[in-house]
């Protein structure tokens, strides 16, 4: 075997130089509190969720992990921030998918890239989601309100949290589908939308389990569907909307990680196990079930494709219904 050529050497030594500031730096990660920018409300599913997994963390790496929420604008300030923000392992991004896939394909000027300027970390949690009726109305399933929808086309309302939100394209995914014609009333958000069914304002809305899980248990809101591929162990009771109307409908939100372009690849790693170590502990698992959702976790890579695949499917979505912001 013939030996190494100096310049070889060189740039293997030059390589392993560069290498090493990174592991150090990675090691002594989190060496100060790190903060988590949500760009949704407090007390929505994804600010929950994070507000969970950023207790676990901290306990677990010894720095606090604190939540900013950074709410308006359909998530493009608060996600901008985290775009824009040092790329040194202090500050984090809390999305849902409707920031990272559904908002691109809404806005004709985007002030940042989600491919481009993020680094993805981990997908944490999915929103498990339901369809809502209101308590008195006389449908127990998904199947019911096709039918309802497809007597009388056009006379169904159904409420979501804005044009564009993740619940208007909850609907228009499953009006697609189904077939049949409802009429869009977009409120000023989630709740306000779930408020519209419970008052009768509207005749249903597809929402977060954890939107309306108070309001069902109140006996506001009668929830006739899931949006899971199987029954939900929280409401055993209840179809999911394939096998009660629409085979093979899904559709959930996501909680995720997301860091800002650049920041050091061990730092994103580390923080990917950290956040696989917290989803593994028993009581932050209840918690986020509690809360109706699911414990995740995934890989830097396994996120980055899942965003890719998302991002093409929503554009596609969007584009055969019409969908705008306005």
């Amino acid at each position: 075997m013939r030996p190494p050529r100096r310049s070889t050497l060189l740039a293997a030594l030059s390589a392993l130089a560069l290498a090493l500031p990174l592991v150090a730096e990675a090691q002594a990660w989190p060496a100060k509190p790190v903060k988590i920018i949500v760009p949704l409300a407090a007390g929505s599913a994804v600010d929950n969720a994070a507000r969970i997994v950023a207790e676990k963390l901290s306990q677990d790496l010894g720095q606090s992990f604190v939540i900013e929420n950074q709410a308006g604008a359909a998530g493009l300030i608060g996600a901008g921030n985290v775009a824009k923000a040092a790329p040194d392992g202090y500050t984090f991004g809390g999305f849902n998918d409707s920031i990272m896939t559904m908002v691109p394909h809404l806005q004709a000027r985007m002030p940042w890239d989600i491919l481009k300027d993020f680094e993805p970390v981990s997908l944490v949690a999915t929103v498990e989601w339901g369809l809502v009726v209101n308590a008195e109305a006389p449908q127990r399933t998904a199947a019911d309100l096709i039918a309802t929808a497809k007597q009388a086309p056009g006379k169904v309302n159904y409420g979501s949290g804005g044009n564009g939100s993740p619940q208007h394209i909850a609907m228009a995914l499953f009006a697609s589908q189904s077939g049949v014609q409802m009429t869009h009333v977009p409120y000023k958000g989630a709740t306000q939308a779930a408020m519209g069914v419970a008052g009768n304002e509207v005749q249903a809305a597809f929402q977060g389990i954890a939107t309306v899980n108070s309001l069902v248990k109140a006996g506001k809101l009668r929830l006739v569907g899931v949006t899971t591929a199987r029954r939900m162990p929280q409401f055993p009771e209840v179809p999911t909307v394939s096998e009660s109307g629409l085979a093979g409908f899904e559709f959930n939100s996501w909680f995720t990680l997301m860091a800002p372009a650049g920041t050091p690849r061990p730092i994103v790693q580390a923080l990917a196990a950290a956040v696989q170590k917290a989803l593994a502990d028993p009581g932050v698992k209840e918690k986020l079930y509690a809360q109706g959702l699911t414990p995740r976790g995934s890989s830097p890579e396994e996120l980055a494709a899942a965003t890719r695949a998302q991002l093409a499917r929503y554009g596609a979505l969007i584009k055969q219904n019409g969908i705008t912001a306005e």
